[in-house]
Parts: structure tokens; sequence; C-alpha cells
């Protein structure tokens, strides 16, 4: 089932989320439908808060990303491989490599694309769907969707990272995202 987004704005977006168990209610469905939700909108990662559930959970599939490549993207990333996976209780080990530039966006705050500086690299403790621990390190582009929706679990959005100028100069985007004055191809949820 295709979930309502979390639009900017929502306090959801901005809490530490919680660790869950193996028995958090309908689990296997919640991560379902965050699937789905992320395909319906296009998305290569959702997190828990962005369909209104304060947890450690989020999942990534970047084969689309990979299969779309340009020539230049080929060249850019030569040994990116696609990654489709769920983390739950994720917590960050190191961030390594030389950070760079990518044009971000976020399904929370639609229409909104900027540049943000991440970290090369990332090395993750986390739990799969069976609850199954791993500790692995990611790169490239997949190295920043991890990080991305990592940021939604500590409580932070893209635009953070962003300097204060640029921050005022979306501020009025942002305003009419919160206000549902904005128009999706998907079902947002508004801050009361």
């Amino acid at each position: 089932m295709v979930l309502p987004v979390v639009a900017y704005g929502h306090p959801v977006l901005r809490k530490v989320c919680e660790e869950i168990t193996p028995n958090y209610p309908d689990l296997k469905k919640l991560i379902g439908d965050m699937w789905d939700t992320m395909y319906h909108t296009n998305g290569v990662g959702v997190a828990a808060p962005q369909v209104n559930k304060p947890i450690r959970l989020f999942v990534i599939d970047t084969i689309q990303v990979v299969e779309g490549f340009d020539d230049q993207d080929k060249r850019d990333y030569p040994n990116e491989k696609p990654v489709k996976q769920v983390f739950i209780n994720a917590h960050k080990i190191e961030e390594t490599g030389k950070p760079w530039p990518y044009n971000e966006g976020c399904l929370s705050i639609p229409k909104i694309r900027e540049d943000v500086s991440r970290p090369a690299k990332v090395k993750l403790r986390y739990m799969d769907e069976n609850f199954q621990q791993h500790e692995a390190e990611f790169d490239g582009i997949t190295a920043r969707v991890i990080l991305h929706e990592y940021d939604h679990i500590e409580g932070k959005l893209f635009i953070d990272y962003l300097p204060s100028l640029k921050k005022r100069l979306i501020k009025k985007k942002l305003d009419d995202i919160s206000t549902g004055k904005v128009k999706v191809d998907y079902r947002m949820l508004l801050p009361k």
C-alpha cells in the first residue's frame, strides 16, 4: 500500500528515531508499504519518518540510478554496484573519503534540489529485515543515498547542509510545501 509522504515542517521529520525490536507491530507490512511508496514516488530511498513512523528504519534501491548512468556517470563511478536493502536500527560507524557535491532532492521536500557535499564512503552497523546484524561499507552514489536516508532517522534534512543564504532563498518554497501549495503525484501528510 502506498503511504502518504510527510511534508516538510511536520515534527516527525525532526525527531531522532527510536530503535525497534523484531516484534514491532506489522513490521513486514510496513517495510512492504515503504517499498511501494518509494517506487510509486520514483524515489531511491525512503525513511520511516517520511511515512510518519519515528523509528530507525529505511529502505533504498539504487538499481534504477546505476542502470540509468550516462557515459560520464560510468566514468565517474566505475565500480558502482546497485544496492536494494532494508536498514533497521542503523548506526554510522564512520564516514571517510573526500566530500563531493551532488544534486539532492527529497520526497518530503518536493520540487527543491540543491548540491550537498557528503563524504565518499560510509560504514554502518545495521540489521536487515530478518534482524540479522551486518557491518558494511558503502561508497559512491549508494553511500550518498544511505547518508541521506540515515539523516532522516537522525532528524536531519538535506537542506540543513545548505549555506544560510541558500536557505533564505528557498524559504518561500519550503513554506509552500508545509502548507500544501505544491503539486506532486503522491499523497502528502501536511504538518498540523
